[in-house]
This record gives C-alpha cells, structure tokens and sequence, in this order.
C-alpha cells in the first residue's frame, strides 16, 4: 500500500444492507477507495469491468437478485478468484453456510455485528498476502522466462531465416505460437480426452516455430512461385516434411530431449488430415499427434488470412467458415469446435500479442501450475 504517491487499493463491498455498507466504509474509507454494490449482480458487472484493479471483496451471502454464493460461482467460472481476495460478511456463521464459502474459494469469513479492530486486521492481513504473493509469482515468471529466453531466441532465429527465404513476413512464426497456445488452453478446458499439463503446451508452442524448418530444403523457385504449382512441383513442396523431420533426427546429441521429439512430430506430420488423405505419411486420426493437428489447423487458418505471392488474404470470418466446412482438409472435429470457442478472441489476440507477451504468458500459465500443485 503506497499512500504516500496517493495510491489506494479498492476494496468492492457487496451488501443490500445500506446501513452494513456504511459502518465498512466507515472503517475502511481512510486507507482504501471504497466501491459499493447493492447486490450480487451489480457486483458481478463491476467485477466485469474493474477485476483486475479491486485488491478484495467484502460479501455479504443473503441479497435479493444474486447471493453471495452466486457471486462466488461466477468468480470462479471467470477465473476472478484467483486474484480478487474475498471475505465474506454474514451473520448467518452456520457450519454448513461457512464450510461451503471456504469451498468456493473465501479467503477468510467475518460474523456480523462487526468488530471494527478486527475486520480492519483482517482486510490488511488478506490484501499483504496477496500482494506479496503477486511479488513472488512475478518473480518466479521472471526467473523462468529468463531462462528460457535464450532457447526461444535461437529457435525463432532459425524459422525467421526460413520466413525470410520464403518471402514471408517474420509475423507467421509468432501468429502459430499464438494460435496453438489459444486453442490448446481451450482444448484442455473443453475436454480431457488430451490431458497435457501448462509445461507440455508450452513445449508445444515453442516447437511450432519449426513447424516449416525443411523449407530450407526447397529450391527458391518453387517456394515463391507467383502462381500455382504443378503436380511435379507440389510433389517437391510437399517433402519439406520429411526434409524437416529429417534434419531434425540428424542430430544426434539432442534426440531424447522432449523439445526435439515434439518438434520432430510436428515438423513431419503438421500436413497430415484427421480422415488420412494429407502427407506424408496419411495418418489417421489420433494416429496423428495432438501437437501435429493443432499446429496444422493453426498454420492453415495462418495461411488463410495472410497475404501470399499467389493469393490474397480472406477475411478471418471467411478463413473460420472454409476450415469448418472442411475446404482446407479434415481436422479433428473436437478442434473444429475448439476453433468455433475461440474465433471470436483470435483476432484480438494476434493484433495485442508481441514475441515478448506471448512468452510471458506461456510462463504465467507454467507458474499457476506450480503454484497450483
């Protein structure tokens, strides 16, 4: 709490009582900027727009349109209470009543009538520890990212040479991290027929950016050719896959290494389609890797909407509804609804994302888990 530069924390107090939401504004207003909400809803359309910059909560659990318990829930399906500190506020303190708040996910519980030295103790204890816990997350995302930068950095070095060859603007790299980030985090949400933890997208996101590397392998002529190619020419194009997959097995010192295996069965199999009609290999469904088929469906939505020597960009409307009609290949129907749950944040998405803020996502994602576990 740095009063001294004029800053207060908020603190949300939620409670149909006017006269409850005066005696805490009265105790609390010196040391922080008071918001008030008169029920569960109007506190669940403040938190909507103002979650990231309220320290805590007060809630009281009986109000009329939405209680306690609904704010609760509503946090929890928005992620809200994994950085917004609650404490409920009640004068119903029934075991079953307390048991169930703590479950949802409470920091601490305050009975009514109040103890004025008791809840400002509380109220400072509980916004400290969550703002020393911030520091600590911070910090450990910090030392991490560090870490890893340098790997990404040669990683990125290497697919922009192949971009720069291929005629492309360097952004194609970056908009696949994004992408295969996005749908990967809906995947694991949406069902856990792939279970995979924050680490292994990570690892997933990170090998996409060699998805193309045997492109280096194709004679210029062909990659940047203004107009279609023929047969002959298509057959060349095509085995950047295994020229890719191969050069990748051709370094002996780093095959057991989980960054290698990924970046091997995407390289090879980014190009092979859920009904077994793509290359090289014609896999089949789950024969084909999760990381291959999401980074495919990426690269493809990539392609769709960026502007080629020998075509020009579709919109992402129309990019969404060619994928889903199948004009691009066959994809795992589960990705298929997976690209229909994200489409209408992708775009925002690859606008606001850089190199930087895409890794330091990755690495708040990592960090939660840890903390998690």
């Amino acid at each position: 709490m740095n009063e001294s530069k004029g800053y207060k924390p908020s603190i949300l107090i939620v409670d149909d009582s006017e006269m409850n939401r005066a005696i805490l504004t009265d105790m609390l207003e010196g040391e922080y900027n008071i918001i008030e909400a008169v029920d569960g809803q109007e506190a669940v359309n403040i938190l909507e727009h103002q979650a990231e910059e309220i320290s805590l909560v007060l809630l009281d659990i009986v109000m009329p349109n939405m209680d306690g318990f609904g704010v609760l829930k509503i946090m929890n399906q928005k992620k809200w209470i994994e950085n917004v500190p609650v404490i409920m506020i009640s004068s119903e303190s029934g075991a079953s009543q307390v048991e169930r708040a703590y479950a949802m996910g409470i920091t601490d519980f305050i009975s009514r009538p109040f103890n004025a030295v008791i809840v400002h103790r509380r109220v400072v204890n509980t916004i400290l520890l969550y703002a020393k816990q911030k520091k600590l997350i911070d910090l450990v995302e910090q030392q991490i990212y560090e870490k890893e930068k340098q790997n990404d950095m040669m990683i990125n070095i290497l697919s922009h040479i192949v971009e720069f060859r291929n005629g492309e603007s360097g952004l194609h790299i970056l908009h696949i991290h994004i992408l295969t980030e996005l749908m990967l985090q809906h995947l694991i949400h949406f069902t856990d027929r792939y279970p995979m933890t924050q680490t292994e997208i990570n690892l997933i996101c990170t090998a996409s950016a060699l998805h193309d590397i045997g492109k280096i392998g194709i004679p210029g002529e062909i990659l940047n050719k203004p107009g279609r190619l023929t047969d002959e020419e298509f057959a060349i194009m095509k085995t950047h896959t295994t020229i890719g997959s191969t050069m990748l097995k051709s370094i002996p010192a780093y095959q057991d290494e989980p960054l290698m295996k990924m970046a091997h069965n995407i390289c090879r199999w980014h190009h092979e389609r859920y009904n077994g009609k793509g290359y090289p290999d014609g896999l089949k469904g789950d024969e084909i890797p999760i990381s291959a088929q999401i980074v495919a469906m990426a690269d493809v939505y990539d392609a769709l909407t960026s502007e080629r020597v020998y075509k020009k960009a579709f919109t992402h409307e129309v990019a969404v509804q060619m994928i889903l009609d199948g004009q691009c290949g066959a994809f795992n129907p589960l990705l298929l609804e997976c690209l229909s749950g994200t489409a209408d944040t992708i775009q925002k998405e690859l606008q606001n994302s850089t190199p930087n803020y895409a890794n330091k996502k990755a690495m708040k994602n990592i960090v939660k888990e840890v903390l998690d576990k």
